[in-house]
């Protein structure tokens, strides 16, 4: 833990590899955006190190430089792609036994539960059709004109939920939501249960690094980071 914490009024939560089974297949997809942008730009573009969202947004505005409608075109159909692929992936996804009787104690307990991610609500619902029920805020990539790591994302969750930053912790499985977290004034918690190592995780400096989220919960318990 890199700072004392509060006592926590409000928690949001990543979805895949945080409160589901991370099916997603990455490496398939970059190769199916280089295979989709190579038609559009006459060769295969340089590897790159964003996520596949942002890139697609890179390429597409490397396109529109010589043909604006055709760069256009490519961002829909790679959008097209990251949504096929995504649906694809929730088919084999599960919620972790332990999502829906967490998220029912932290309201119980008079702690409110947001969840925001990347991924599309139709892949969301697909895994986890109650979803809205189940949280007070949720927020898909549909939601939001920036998606995390924007710090917009979960500002915005926050403020549905009428909780101040300070006063919130953001859970998730990847670099990307703790650097979420630092961007938006939110206290950092990183779990063990997507496909990020340990290593990565501690690299990125959470204030809470856990196996899963029941062990997290634990560790808010012990540390008076929750209400009960």
């Amino acid at each position: 833990m890199s700072a004392p914490v509060p006592c926590f009024q409000a928690l949001l939560f990543d979805f895949d590899g945080t409160l589901s089974r991370l099916t997603i297949d990455f490496t398939r997809l970059r190769r199916k955006i280089t295979a989709l942008a190579e038609a559009f730009l006459g060769e295969e573009p340089e590897p790159s190190e964003l996520p596949v969202l942002e890139w697609i947004d890179e390429l597409a505005t490397e396109i529109s430089a010589f043909d604006d409608d055709l760069g256009r075109q490519f961002h829909t159909r790679g959008r097209l792609v990251i949504q096929a692929t995504e649906l694809d992936a929730a088919r084999d996804a599960e919620l972790f036994p332990f999502t829906r009787p967490m998220l029912a104690t932290l309201r119980q307990g008079g702690v409110k539960t947001g969840i925001l991610t990347r991924n599309s609500t139709a892949a969301v619902k697909s895994v986890f059709p109650d979803v809205t029920r189940c949280c007070d805020a949720f927020m898909a990539r549909e939601d939001t004109p920036r998606v995390k790591p924007h710090p917009d994302h979960a500002l915005a969750l926050l403020a549905r939920l009428g909780v101040a930053p300070g006063a919130a912790l953001l859970v998730g499985d990847h670099p990307i939501d703790i650097e979420t977290a630092r961007r938006a004034g939110i206290y950092a918690a990183a779990v063990q249960s997507g496909h990020a190592s340990r290593e990565a995780l501690a690299e990125a400096n959470p204030d809470y690094l856990a196996q899963d989220c029941p062990a997290l919960l634990d560790q808010l318990r012990a540390a008076g980071g929750l209400p009960f």
